[in-house]
């Protein structure tokens, strides 16, 4: 038995709710596509209104939304095209058996090279040697309905599906992000560890069609890695290491005393907290720097003092409050996170400081890169204690 279990694939690792999921999309993807094929042919076309590799097209478009195989672009480039081959292969070849074996041959050599490989497509090619008078009397058309009417419609229903339950289709590539640093040096979290090229190479050499894209791939191995940090610095949290006495500011703190309470404080940022203590900004120096026009002149001191001197009167042209310049769009974590999910928001995105906020999102103090430095330093003297 033992030697039997070695045939045996590996237990597909999802929940039983992502098996729901999929079963479901795909009796509701083929129900919508069999009522509005049978709807537009009506019941005296000859050619059936749903084609069987469907199904197979509806395990990918639900079961594995993410492949690269499940793309829209694979299932109807992949799918037409690979009828288009089957039609010319029976027009053209005598022999039914050499037809169909040429047809699935030249639609796999089709795919690839419109880059749109859908392994229905194959099927498809198989459908329109072997289908019989109706296929045949139909002809190219055969390409266009039923083949690319059903895969159209599948193809709408996985978009609505997929992205209702929560995952996203298409699945576009990851954008490439910015160097932070403004120099050709690559960003501190690609300079240990696999870098992007390391992937790339590996790939090369396993020369082999992947049902998972190469930005999926890489993203699985650095949530990896990330794993393995985690296991290895212990259970330390962002609570463990954040600054609790945290100094803030409101919307309508006045900005002379927003940039008093940075230079006593000898700190770089303010997080902007509403009565409920949520936070609904950060503002820090640069936003002074920024919204001042402040270069290193002569004349730097003065126009600072006076674009935080409060305006006397009613009306102003120029901010008077923190609400006027802070940052909108601030990044939090939980204070229940491991310090290891702070190391891409502190070295790859320009952050130097990050609020940290409770199951209610309400802020409970502020983790910087110094704190995360020492946290790491820390961890790492701990692995080293274990080990001797």
């Amino acid at each position: 038995m033992s030697r039997l279990n070695r045939f045996l694939p590996a237990p597909i690792a999802i929940n039983g709710i992502e098996r729901v999921r999929a079963c479901s999309g795909a009796l509701i993807g083929i129900v919508i596509t069999a009522l509005v094929s049978r709807y537009a042919l009506g019941n005296s076309n000859t050619l059936p209104f749903l084609i069987a590799p469907m199904g197979a097209s509806a395990v990918l478009l639900f079961a594995l939304p993410s492949s690269p195989l499940a793309q829209p672009w694979s299932i109807l480039g992949g799918n037409v095209v690979s009828a288009l081959v089957g039609i010319l292969c029976a027009r053209w070849i005598g022999d039914p058996m050499i037809a169909a074996s040429a047809a699935v041959a030249l639609a796999i050599a089709a795919m690839i090279l419109l880059r749109c490989l859908h392994p229905p497509g194959g099927a498809i090619a198989l459908s329109a040697v072997l289908g019989g008078p109706a296929v045949a009397s139909a002809g190219f058309g055969f390409a266009l309905v039923p083949v690319g009417l059903n895969s159209l419609l599948l193809l709408m229903a996985a978009l609505v599906f997929n992205n209702a339950t929560r995952r996203p289709y298409p699945h576009l590539p990851a954008k490439d992000h910015d160097n932070k640093h403004g120099t050709q040096d690559a960003l501190p979290t690609d300079r240990l560890g696999f870098t992007p090229e390391d992937l790339d190479d590996v790939l090369k050499q396993y020369n082999q069609v992947l049902d998972v894209s190469r930005d999926d791939l890489e993203t699985l191995f650095l949530q990896t890695e990330m794993h393995a940090y985690r296991r290895r610095f212990g259970e330390i949290t962002c609570a463990d290491i954040m600054s609790h006495d945290v100094v803030t500011a409101e919307y309508g703190t006045e900005l002379q005393e927003a940039w008093t309470l940075l230079r006593k404080h000898n700190i770089k940022a303010l997080p902007v907290l509403d009565r409920a203590r949520r936070v609904i900004g950060i503002i820090t120096v640069y936003d002074f720097m920024k919204h001042a026009d402040l270069d290193l002149h002569e004349s730097f001191d003065k126009k600072l003092k006076r674009f935080i001197r409060r305006t006397p009167g009613l009306y102003s042209d120029k901010p008077e409050a923190v609400g006027q310049i802070m940052t909108r769009t601030v990044r939090t974590i939980r204070n229940t996170s491991h310090v290891v999910e702070l190391v891409p928001l502190l070295s790859g995105t320009g952050l130097h400081h990050v609020p940290v906020v409770d199951h209610e999102r309400r802020l409970v103090g502020i983790v910087t890169q110094s704190d995360l430095v020492a946290a790491l330093y820390r961890g790492r003297l701990n692995d080293q204690r274990a080990a001797a």
